[in-house]
Protein backbone atom coordinates (compact mmCIF):
# COMPACT_ATOMS: atom_id res chain seq x y z
CA UNK A 1 0.00 0.00 0.00
CA UNK A 2 1.00 3.64 -0.37
CA UNK A 3 1.56 5.66 2.73
CA UNK A 4 -0.41 8.87 3.07
CA UNK A 5 1.63 11.87 2.04
CA UNK A 6 2.13 14.35 4.84
CA UNK A 7 1.70 18.01 4.02
CA UNK A 8 4.19 18.70 6.81
CA UNK A 9 7.00 16.53 5.45
CA UNK A 10 10.07 18.67 6.22
CA UNK A 11 12.57 19.81 3.64
CA UNK A 12 16.30 19.28 4.08
CA UNK A 13 17.04 22.50 5.96
CA UNK A 14 14.24 21.77 8.44
CA UNK A 15 16.02 18.51 9.30
CA UNK A 16 19.16 20.34 10.39
CA UNK A 17 21.10 19.96 7.12
CA UNK A 18 23.14 23.08 6.40
CA UNK A 19 23.76 24.28 2.85
CA UNK A 20 25.81 27.23 1.66
CA UNK A 21 24.32 30.21 -0.11
CA UNK A 22 21.43 32.67 0.27
CA UNK A 23 18.08 31.20 -0.85
CA UNK A 24 15.04 32.89 -2.36
CA UNK A 25 11.63 33.31 -0.75
CA UNK A 26 10.42 29.80 -1.59
CA UNK A 27 13.82 28.16 -2.07
CA UNK A 28 12.46 26.99 -5.42
CA UNK A 29 12.85 27.49 -9.16
CA UNK A 30 9.75 29.70 -9.00
CA UNK A 31 11.77 32.31 -7.12
CA UNK A 32 12.85 33.34 -10.62
CA UNK A 33 10.11 35.87 -11.53
CA UNK A 34 7.66 34.56 -14.10
CA UNK A 35 8.53 30.86 -13.76
CA UNK A 36 5.55 28.59 -13.12
CA UNK A 37 5.45 24.85 -12.28
CA UNK A 38 2.48 22.53 -12.72
CA UNK A 39 1.82 18.82 -12.20
CA UNK A 40 -0.46 15.98 -13.09
CA UNK A 41 0.05 13.01 -10.78
CA UNK A 42 -1.40 9.61 -11.66
CA UNK A 43 -1.64 7.01 -8.90
CA UNK A 44 -4.21 4.46 -10.02
CA UNK A 45 -4.78 0.95 -8.70
CA UNK A 46 -1.70 -1.13 -7.96
CA UNK A 47 0.32 -0.52 -11.10
CA UNK A 48 0.11 3.13 -12.22
CA UNK A 49 2.61 5.47 -10.54
CA UNK A 50 3.52 8.24 -12.98
CA UNK A 51 2.77 11.79 -14.07
CA UNK A 52 3.75 14.93 -15.94
CA UNK A 53 5.59 18.09 -14.86
CA UNK A 54 5.32 21.42 -16.70
CA UNK A 55 7.84 24.23 -16.18
CA UNK A 56 6.89 27.48 -17.92
CA UNK A 57 9.82 29.91 -18.18
CA UNK A 58 7.61 32.99 -18.62
CA UNK A 59 4.27 31.63 -17.41
CA UNK A 60 1.28 30.64 -19.51
CA UNK A 61 0.64 34.12 -20.90
CA UNK A 62 4.04 34.35 -22.58
CA UNK A 63 4.50 30.90 -24.07
CA UNK A 64 6.15 31.62 -27.41
CA UNK A 65 8.29 34.49 -26.08
CA UNK A 66 11.90 33.30 -26.43
CA UNK A 67 14.42 32.98 -23.62
CA UNK A 68 18.15 32.55 -24.06
CA UNK A 69 18.77 28.85 -23.42
CA UNK A 70 21.17 25.94 -23.78
CA UNK A 71 21.37 22.28 -22.84
CA UNK A 72 24.14 19.93 -21.80
CA UNK A 73 24.22 16.14 -21.77
CA UNK A 74 26.55 14.50 -19.27
CA UNK A 75 25.42 11.06 -20.40
CA UNK A 76 23.03 10.71 -23.30
CA UNK A 77 21.17 7.56 -22.31
CA UNK A 78 17.90 9.49 -22.32
CA UNK A 79 15.73 11.95 -24.20
CA UNK A 80 15.01 15.66 -24.25
CA UNK A 81 13.19 16.78 -27.37
CA UNK A 82 13.63 20.22 -28.91
CA UNK A 83 17.32 20.44 -28.11
CA UNK A 84 18.51 20.56 -31.73
CA UNK A 85 16.68 23.87 -32.20
CA UNK A 86 17.91 25.13 -28.83
CA UNK A 87 21.46 24.35 -29.91
CA UNK A 88 20.93 26.04 -33.28
CA UNK A 89 19.14 29.20 -32.13
CA UNK A 90 20.19 29.53 -28.49
CA UNK A 91 16.56 30.01 -27.55
CA UNK A 92 13.65 28.34 -25.77
CA UNK A 93 10.04 29.48 -26.22
CA UNK A 94 7.95 26.42 -25.32
CA UNK A 95 7.01 24.82 -21.99
CA UNK A 96 9.51 22.37 -20.51
CA UNK A 97 7.79 19.05 -19.80
CA UNK A 98 9.17 16.09 -17.82
CA UNK A 99 7.52 12.67 -17.71
CA UNK A 100 8.30 8.95 -18.02
CA UNK A 101 10.32 7.46 -20.87
CA UNK A 102 7.43 5.95 -22.81
CA UNK A 103 5.17 9.02 -22.52
CA UNK A 104 7.35 11.49 -24.41
CA UNK A 105 5.27 11.31 -27.60
CA UNK A 106 1.91 11.87 -25.93
CA UNK A 107 3.24 14.77 -23.88
CA UNK A 108 4.82 16.34 -26.96
CA UNK A 109 1.49 16.15 -28.80
CA UNK A 110 -0.32 17.51 -25.75
CA UNK A 111 1.86 20.62 -25.65
CA UNK A 112 1.21 21.29 -29.34
CA UNK A 113 -2.52 20.82 -28.78
CA UNK A 114 -2.49 23.23 -25.82
CA UNK A 115 -0.70 25.94 -27.81
CA UNK A 116 -3.00 25.47 -30.82
CA UNK A 117 -6.02 25.88 -28.54
CA UNK A 118 -4.82 28.79 -26.41
CA UNK A 119 -2.25 30.63 -28.55
CA UNK A 120 -3.15 30.08 -32.21
CA UNK A 121 -0.92 32.94 -33.36
CA UNK A 122 2.09 31.19 -31.79
CA UNK A 123 0.98 27.88 -33.33
CA UNK A 124 0.83 29.46 -36.81
CA UNK A 125 4.59 28.99 -37.17
CA UNK A 126 6.32 25.87 -35.86
CA UNK A 127 6.27 24.29 -32.41
CA UNK A 128 9.20 22.34 -31.01
CA UNK A 129 8.26 21.41 -27.43
CA UNK A 130 10.88 20.35 -24.91
CA UNK A 131 9.94 17.01 -23.36
CA UNK A 132 12.41 15.19 -21.12
CA UNK A 133 12.09 11.81 -19.42
CA UNK A 134 13.33 9.39 -16.81
CA UNK A 135 12.30 5.74 -16.47
CA UNK A 136 9.75 4.83 -13.79
CA UNK A 137 9.20 1.20 -14.82
CA UNK A 138 10.11 -0.25 -11.42
CA UNK A 139 7.04 1.23 -9.70
CA UNK A 140 4.92 2.09 -12.73
CA UNK A 141 3.56 -0.17 -15.46
CA UNK A 142 5.27 1.99 -18.02
CA UNK A 143 3.99 -0.01 -21.00
CA UNK A 144 0.39 0.65 -20.00
CA UNK A 145 0.79 4.09 -21.66
CA UNK A 146 -1.36 5.76 -19.04
CA UNK A 147 -0.16 9.30 -19.80
CA UNK A 148 -2.36 11.12 -22.32
CA UNK A 149 -2.29 14.36 -24.26
CA UNK A 150 -4.92 15.66 -21.84
CA UNK A 151 -2.53 15.05 -18.93
CA UNK A 152 0.11 17.21 -20.61
CA UNK A 153 -2.42 19.97 -21.23
CA UNK A 154 -3.63 19.77 -17.63
CA UNK A 155 -0.07 20.05 -16.28
CA UNK A 156 0.32 23.32 -18.20
CA UNK A 157 -3.06 24.54 -16.94
CA UNK A 158 -2.00 23.68 -13.37
CA UNK A 159 1.25 25.64 -13.56
CA UNK A 160 1.58 28.45 -11.04
CA UNK A 161 4.22 30.56 -9.27
CA UNK A 162 5.03 30.28 -5.58
CA UNK A 163 5.90 27.22 -3.45
CA UNK A 164 6.59 24.02 -5.40
CA UNK A 165 5.46 20.62 -4.18
CA UNK A 166 8.31 18.11 -4.04
CA UNK A 167 8.75 14.36 -3.82
CA UNK A 168 6.44 11.88 -5.55
CA UNK A 169 4.44 14.25 -7.73
CA UNK A 170 4.15 14.96 -11.44
CA UNK A 171 6.80 13.34 -13.59
CA UNK A 172 8.65 12.34 -10.43
CA UNK A 173 5.81 10.19 -9.07
CA UNK A 174 7.34 6.79 -9.79
CA UNK A 175 11.03 7.70 -9.63
CA UNK A 176 13.78 6.43 -7.32
CA UNK A 177 16.99 8.16 -6.30
CA UNK A 178 20.02 6.55 -4.67
CA UNK A 179 17.77 3.48 -4.32
CA UNK A 180 15.42 5.41 -2.06
CA UNK A 181 12.10 6.88 -3.12
CA UNK A 182 13.01 9.79 -5.35
CA UNK A 183 11.19 12.27 -7.54
CA UNK A 184 11.16 16.06 -7.72
CA UNK A 185 13.19 18.57 -5.79
CA UNK A 186 13.96 22.26 -6.13
CA UNK A 187 16.08 25.02 -4.62
CA UNK A 188 17.27 28.54 -5.41
CA UNK A 189 20.10 30.95 -4.71
CA UNK A 190 20.38 34.73 -4.72
CA UNK A 191 23.36 36.24 -6.55
CA UNK A 192 24.22 39.91 -6.07
CA UNK A 193 25.65 41.77 -9.04
CA UNK A 194 25.81 45.52 -9.75
CA UNK A 195 23.66 46.34 -6.72
CA UNK A 196 20.93 44.00 -7.96
CA UNK A 197 19.76 40.64 -6.64
CA UNK A 198 19.43 37.96 -9.30
CA UNK A 199 18.06 34.47 -8.74
CA UNK A 200 19.28 31.08 -9.92
CA UNK A 201 16.75 28.28 -9.47
CA UNK A 202 17.11 24.52 -9.95
CA UNK A 203 14.52 21.80 -10.47
CA UNK A 204 15.44 18.11 -10.59
CA UNK A 205 13.58 14.96 -11.55
CA UNK A 206 15.84 12.58 -9.63
CA UNK A 207 15.98 8.92 -10.66
CA UNK A 208 19.65 7.97 -10.31
CA UNK A 209 22.38 6.67 -8.02
CA UNK A 210 23.06 3.77 -5.66
CA UNK A 211 22.83 3.57 -1.85
CA UNK A 212 26.59 3.26 -1.47
CA UNK A 213 27.15 6.54 -3.32
CA UNK A 214 24.79 8.85 -1.42
CA UNK A 215 26.54 11.73 0.32
CA UNK A 216 24.76 14.68 1.93
CA UNK A 217 26.84 17.82 2.53
CA UNK A 218 29.96 15.69 2.70
CA UNK A 219 28.51 13.06 5.05
CA UNK A 220 28.42 9.49 3.72
CA UNK A 221 24.99 7.87 4.04
CA UNK A 222 26.22 4.41 3.02
CA UNK A 223 25.51 2.77 6.40
CA UNK A 224 21.73 2.92 6.03
CA UNK A 225 19.70 0.03 7.45
CA UNK A 226 16.58 1.03 5.51
CA UNK A 227 15.42 -1.88 3.30
CA UNK A 228 16.79 -1.80 -0.26
CA UNK A 229 14.77 -4.00 -2.63
CA UNK A 230 16.86 -2.84 -5.59
CA UNK A 231 19.92 -4.72 -4.36
CA UNK A 232 18.16 -7.49 -2.46
CA UNK A 233 16.12 -8.87 -5.35
CA UNK A 234 16.83 -9.52 -9.03
CA UNK A 235 13.54 -7.82 -9.82
CA UNK A 236 14.01 -7.21 -13.56
CA UNK A 237 15.27 -10.75 -14.12
CA UNK A 238 12.20 -12.09 -12.33
CA UNK A 239 9.87 -9.78 -14.22
CA UNK A 240 11.14 -10.16 -17.76
CA UNK A 241 14.04 -12.63 -17.89
CA UNK A 242 16.42 -9.67 -18.32
CA UNK A 243 19.56 -9.11 -16.32
CA UNK A 244 18.88 -6.70 -13.47
CA UNK A 245 20.52 -3.31 -14.17
CA UNK A 246 23.63 -2.36 -12.21
CA UNK A 247 23.27 -0.22 -9.12
CA UNK A 248 23.41 3.45 -10.01
CA UNK A 249 21.48 3.05 -13.26
CA UNK A 250 18.71 5.57 -13.81
CA UNK A 251 18.45 9.16 -15.02
CA UNK A 252 18.25 12.74 -13.86
CA UNK A 253 16.79 15.78 -15.58
CA UNK A 254 17.81 19.18 -14.23
CA UNK A 255 16.35 22.54 -15.23
CA UNK A 256 18.19 25.75 -14.31
CA UNK A 257 16.41 29.11 -14.49
CA UNK A 258 17.72 32.63 -13.89
CA UNK A 259 16.55 36.19 -14.30
CA UNK A 260 20.14 37.34 -14.76
CA UNK A 261 20.85 38.62 -18.29
CA UNK A 262 22.71 35.73 -19.89
CA UNK A 263 23.71 34.88 -23.42
CA UNK A 264 22.94 31.39 -24.75
CA UNK A 265 26.52 30.26 -24.30
CA UNK A 266 26.44 31.53 -20.72
CA UNK A 267 23.33 29.39 -20.19
CA UNK A 268 25.39 26.51 -21.57
CA UNK A 269 28.06 27.30 -18.98
CA UNK A 270 25.46 27.03 -16.19
CA UNK A 271 24.18 23.72 -17.58
CA UNK A 272 27.74 22.39 -17.59
CA UNK A 273 28.03 23.14 -13.85
CA UNK A 274 25.01 20.94 -12.99
CA UNK A 275 27.14 17.73 -12.77
CA UNK A 276 29.23 19.37 -10.05
CA UNK A 277 26.12 19.79 -7.91
CA UNK A 278 25.04 16.21 -8.59
CA UNK A 279 28.52 14.94 -7.74
CA UNK A 280 28.29 16.57 -4.31
CA UNK A 281 25.49 14.10 -3.58
CA UNK A 282 27.74 11.17 -4.48
CA UNK A 283 26.98 10.05 -8.02
CA UNK A 284 29.75 9.23 -10.47
CA UNK A 285 27.32 9.17 -13.42
CA UNK A 286 26.32 5.75 -14.68
CA UNK A 287 26.56 4.62 -18.30
CA UNK A 288 22.95 3.51 -17.85
CA UNK A 289 21.77 6.95 -16.74
CA UNK A 290 20.37 9.71 -18.96
CA UNK A 291 21.75 12.88 -17.37
CA UNK A 292 20.49 15.86 -19.38
CA UNK A 293 20.35 19.48 -18.25
CA UNK A 294 18.74 22.65 -19.58
CA UNK A 295 19.38 26.25 -18.50
CA UNK A 296 17.53 29.40 -19.51
CA UNK A 297 17.45 33.12 -18.75
CA UNK A 298 14.23 35.13 -18.58
CA UNK A 299 16.06 38.45 -19.04
CA UNK A 300 16.24 40.39 -22.31
CA UNK A 301 12.54 39.96 -23.03
CA UNK A 302 11.82 40.59 -26.69
CA UNK A 303 15.28 39.57 -27.88
CA UNK A 304 16.25 36.30 -29.60
CA UNK A 305 13.16 36.31 -31.85
CA UNK A 306 12.86 33.95 -34.82
CA UNK A 307 9.71 35.29 -36.45
CA UNK A 308 9.14 35.19 -40.18
CA UNK A 309 10.36 38.44 -41.74
CA UNK A 310 7.65 40.89 -42.71
CA UNK A 311 7.62 42.90 -45.91
CA UNK A 312 6.87 45.91 -43.71
CA UNK A 313 9.67 45.29 -41.22
CA UNK A 314 12.27 47.95 -40.63
CA UNK A 315 15.53 46.49 -41.90
CA UNK A 316 17.42 48.91 -39.67
CA UNK A 317 16.15 47.16 -36.50
CA UNK A 318 18.61 45.16 -34.43
CA UNK A 319 18.17 42.57 -31.71
CA UNK A 320 19.53 44.22 -28.57
CA UNK A 321 20.42 42.40 -25.36
CA UNK A 322 22.80 42.77 -22.46
CA UNK A 323 24.63 40.17 -20.45
CA UNK A 324 26.63 39.57 -17.31
CA UNK A 325 30.34 39.97 -18.15
CA UNK A 326 32.03 36.61 -18.53
CA UNK A 327 34.52 37.55 -15.85
CA UNK A 328 31.65 37.89 -13.36
CA UNK A 329 30.06 34.48 -13.99
CA UNK A 330 31.71 32.55 -11.16
CA UNK A 331 29.10 33.48 -8.56
CA UNK A 332 26.37 32.21 -10.89
CA UNK A 333 28.26 28.93 -11.31
CA UNK A 334 28.50 28.58 -7.54
CA UNK A 335 24.77 29.28 -7.16
CA UNK A 336 23.97 26.60 -9.74
CA UNK A 337 26.07 23.97 -8.01
CA UNK A 338 24.62 24.80 -4.59
CA UNK A 339 21.00 24.82 -5.79
CA UNK A 340 21.34 21.50 -7.63
CA UNK A 341 22.85 19.79 -4.60
CA UNK A 342 20.07 20.97 -2.30
CA UNK A 343 17.34 20.17 -4.83
CA UNK A 344 18.45 16.52 -4.97
CA UNK A 345 18.44 16.23 -1.19
CA UNK A 346 14.97 17.80 -1.03
CA UNK A 347 13.72 15.25 -3.56
CA UNK A 348 14.87 12.50 -1.19
CA UNK A 349 13.73 13.82 2.18
CA UNK A 350 10.35 15.22 1.12
CA UNK A 351 9.06 11.78 0.27
CA UNK A 352 7.35 8.62 1.53
CA UNK A 353 7.46 4.87 0.96
CA UNK A 354 5.67 3.69 -2.16
CA UNK A 355 4.43 0.33 -3.38
CA UNK A 356 3.75 0.00 -7.08
CA UNK A 357 3.42 -2.46 -9.90
CA UNK A 358 3.58 -6.14 -9.07
CA UNK A 359 4.17 -5.27 -5.42
CA UNK A 360 7.50 -3.53 -6.01
CA UNK A 361 8.47 -1.35 -3.06
CA UNK A 362 10.61 1.75 -2.76
CA UNK A 363 11.49 3.07 0.69
CA UNK A 364 12.00 6.72 1.52
CA UNK A 365 15.03 7.85 3.45
CA UNK A 366 13.77 8.34 6.99
CA UNK A 367 13.80 11.40 9.19
CA UNK A 368 15.39 9.32 11.96
CA UNK A 369 18.31 8.31 9.73
CA UNK A 370 18.86 11.90 8.60
CA UNK A 371 18.73 13.25 12.12
CA UNK A 372 21.16 10.57 13.33
CA UNK A 373 23.69 11.98 10.88
CA UNK A 374 23.01 15.66 11.45
CA UNK A 375 22.38 15.99 15.16
CA UNK A 376 22.94 19.48 16.44
CA UNK A 377 25.65 19.54 19.09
Amino acid sequence: MIKEKSAEKPRARELGITFAGLVGANNAITDVPGVEVGYVTKVEGQNIRTGVTAILPRGKAEIGMPCAAAFYSLNGNGEMTGTIWIEESGTLSMPIMITNTHAVGKVHSGVVAWVVEHLPVVAAQWLLPVVAETWDGYLNEINHFSITEEDAKAAIDNAKPGPVEEGSVGGGTGMNCYQYKGGNGTSSRIVKYAEKDYTVGAFVQANFGSRAELTITGVSMADSKIPNPFSEHNWLEVDSAMITPPQGAGSVIVIIASDAPLLPNQCKALAKRVPLGLARTGTAGSHFSGDIFLAFSTANKGSFQSKFPSSNSDKSDYDISRSIPWGEMDSFYTATVQAVEEAVVNALVVNQDMEGRDGHKSYAITREFIESKFKKT
